[in-house]
């Protein structure tokens, strides 16, 4: 007798996708605007943030649609200046504040005082 060939069809859907929080531990959410240089004196290249990679990198798609995987050194986030306008910061220092505000909702962390 030959195998049965027929394809079973499958109710689990995909494997749940942590990218949205691997991205929120930095501080990024997917959509956010973010830019970076391609090389020392070049002009800035604008996208927006799509995911977190398996390296640790960030997903980014630029204004042609095209896919990229950037060091989180290289990009800086779209935020507001001190007068409400557009400024831009690197992410190094947004993550460093994000993972340290984590820090602080740690339940197992142990009681300050006596």
């Amino acid at each position: 007798m030959a195998p049965d060939r027929t394809r079973r069809k499958t109710t689990a859907g995909p494997p749940a996708d942590r990218s949205d929080e691997e991205l929120a531990i930095l501080g990024l959410c997917p959509g956010e605007a973010v830019r970076w240089r391609p090389g020392n004196g070049s002009r800035w290249l604008a996208g927006t943030v799509t995911r977190r990679e398996c390296d640790g990198s960030i997903g980014v798609v630029d204004a042609r649609g095209a896919s990229r995987s950037l060091p989180v050194e290289r990009l800086h986030v779209r935020c507001a200046g001190p007068r409400g306008g557009v400024a831009w910061e690197p992410l190094t220092e947004r993550a460093g504040r994000c993972e340290q505000l984590c820090l602080l909702d740690d339940p197992l962390a142990p009681p300050d005082g006596p």
